[in-house]
């Protein structure tokens, strides 16, 4: 029957591993020509209330690279434009599908559709978090030679989704985590919380990005301004921008990644996006493999 893939804390250690294991696999069999066909047959639809380019295109292709269809879904052009409920989506969906895949605003409406489906629905992107987004990262990392379970990361700017997902990746996996941003942009107290609880890595959050990202093997950052928080003021964030003055502050060779879109001149300088040390462009082909990865991992029993 497969399962839902809602939060990063749905996961166990043993389960990312085996995600970030198939996600190379596959990669080297895409490259070698090869992909095997093991969702042939099945139809799985992305129901996406919010924009995309690579969380989409790499979903939809990796479904056709594993043999099934992928159906895309604006909300405006489905009777949830016109006012029908998510429960009732659900049941509908779920009787044609064999998967959803959801990218919307709040992560209620993805646990309403799982709780009302009778197929796996994987969080493609919420306010609350990006679970898909943090296991291709961890697959890159890994792809650098670094022990996803044995490094620290430095998350600089906005406690967003990305941050709030990697506070429950750091909790389960064991690496550090340091996460820089301005007063009252925090990652979710909640998650940080359940964290705490866990209790197998160190996990801050400072004001001071020249701190943070000292030790940090690896420093990633992504837009101050979420989808959907257009307007919002911006210029709280500027001490936290990746740059070369903040790279002086490393101690250690330092991995930069950047999930993407990029706003070059804010978070991140030209300079630093475009250098040896940014592999921004890896983590955007990445998502394809990790995708199918996590597409055999729900919808295969």
């Amino acid at each position: 029957m497969g399962r839902n893939l809602l939060a990063v804390s749905e996961l166990e250690k043993d389960e990312i591993r085996e995600m970030i294991r198939r996600a190379g696999e596959l990669k080297e069999l895409k490259k070698q020509g090869e992909s095997p066909k093991s969702l042939k047959g099945m139809s799985v639809g992305l129901l996406f209330e919010k924009q995309s380019t690579r969380t989409r295109l790499s979903f939809e292709a990796g479904l056709f690279d594993l043999g099934a269809q992928a159906i895309y879904m604006n909300p405006e052009d489905t009777q949830l434009g016109r006012g029908e409920t998510i429960a009732d989506t659900a049941k509908i969906l779920s009787s044609y599908l064999d998967g959803i895949i959801i990218r919307t605003y709040g992560q209620e409406k993805a646990s309403e559709l799982a709780e009302n489906s009778t197929v796996p629905v994987i969080n493609a992107l919420t306010d609350l978090e990006h679970p898909t987004q943090i296991i291709s990262d961890l697959f890159s990392i890994s792809e650098q030679g670094i022990n996803p379970e044995k490094f620290k990361l430095a998350f600089l700017g906005d406690g967003n989704n990305i941050a709030n997902s990697f506070v429950a990746a750091s909790a389960i996996m064991g690496f550090d985590l340091s996460v820089a941003v301005p007063p009252g942009h925090e990652p979710n107290p909640m998650i940080m919380d359940e964290a705490s609880e866990l209790g197998n890595s160190e996990i801050e959050v400072t004001y001071d990005p020249a701190s943070a990202v000292r030790d940090a093997e690896v420093i990633y950052t992504d837009v101050w301004v979420s989808m959907g928080e257009e307007g919002k003021g911006t210029e709280v964030f500027s001490p936290f921008q990746v740059n070369e003055k903040l790279l002086s502050f490393c101690r250690k060779k330092t991995l930069i990644m950047h999930c993407l879109p990029a706003h070059r001149g804010e978070e991140i300088t030209a300079g630093v996006m475009d250098g040896p040390s940014c592999i921004a462009f890896t983590q955007a082909e990445n998502k394809l493999h990790a995708g199918k990865a996590i597409l055999e991992f729900c919808l295969l029993d």
